[in-house]
């Protein structure tokens, strides 16, 4: 199995965070004031009560303004650790929902193995996440893994957005450039502005690496950041059966593609229904893994 091939079903196991109506119930009654609050408090939340400018860095591709519009007032709102209780019931409240009485335990045994090989050099979101608790129940131990190797892997692919010299509105106007999304949509999801946004696009364009769309040095940029995003997320399956990880996560990882409502549409381009099914990039945007986290 590839790194790709596993990222496609821990990343949609832990997609069910942030966006699912339990989390915002559960966000809500903190008092957050809005869902984007809720996520920069509940994602934040392991690291303790940083500045907007730690999240910010760490998240990569959202604007600071948008960062600061939730931090730090979210820390006058609730605690970490009561942010990181409401995410734990928002995830065990749309897992219970979405998965009702599917047996996890295996997949669980075998991601948390392979969280807790997961590199957590020069890895912040992931080494904080796996300072946390392993939950005891095999759905949330299994979304705990998940999250642990999401971030590790997020992460490793910051550092090599980092070292191809792309800055945050860079690297998604490169990933539209390949994906279609649409400028519009990905402003929107992360706070550039439209002069932002061309002032990245100029700046690609004379690095030769976009004109109408991605040029086939922009082609062979993106592979390389992902080719080192994938090959820094190897290690932690050494020891791990991870054809029988893929093997159990697959039709957990297509129902909640049915069922979860954000994966319809997002800034990471993932179809989990899609891609497992095999269907080419041409004829679905959205195949490949994402330009930033």
């Amino acid at each position: 199995m590839t790194p790709r091939d596993l990222w496609l079903r821990f990343e949609t196991y832990h997609d069910v965070t942030y966006f699912s109506p339990e989390s915002r119930v559960a966000t809500d009654a903190l008092g957050c004031k809005g869902g984007w609050m809720g996520y920069f408090g509940m994602r934040a939340a392991p690291l303790g009560a940083v500045p907007p400018e730690v999240v910010t860095a760490a998240f990569f591709t959202f604007h600071p303004r948008m960062v600061a519009r939730a931090l730090p007032d979210a820390w006058d709102v609730a605690t970490p650790a009561r942010y990181l209780e409401a995410r734990l019931e928002g995830v065990d409240g749309a897992l219970r929902r979405m998965l009702e009485s599917l047996d996890l335990a295996e997949a669980a045994d075998l991601a948390v193995a392979a969280a807790t090989a997961a590199p957590l050099a020069g890895r912040v979101l992931a080494a904080a996440n796996r300072a946390l608790p392993v939950p005891g129940e095999p759905h949330l131990a299994l979304w705990w893994a998940c999250t642990v190797l999401r971030e590790s892997r997020g992460d490793g692919h910051v550092a090599a957005l980092v070292a191809a010299g792309l800055g945050p509105c860079e690297a998604l106007v490169l990933f539209d450039a390949d994906k279609g999304l649409g400028a519009d949509y990905l402003r929107k999801a992360r706070g550039w502005t439209a002069d932002e946004w061309a002032a990245a696009e100029s700046a690609l364009r004379e690095r030769g690496l976009v004109d109408d769309g991605l040029t086939p040095a922009g082609r062979a940029l993106r592979d390389d950041v992902e080719r080192a995003t994938d090959d820094a997320a190897r290690d932690c399956w050494a020891e791990v059966d991870a054809a029988r990880f893929t093997e159990l996560m697959t039709p957990v990882a297509l129902r909640l593609g049915h069922l979860n409502e954000a994966m319809r549409t997002n800034p990471m381009a993932i179809d989990p229904v899609a891609q497992i099914a095999g269907q080419p990039d041409a004829d679905r945007p959205g195949t490949r893994a994402r330009m930033g986290t």
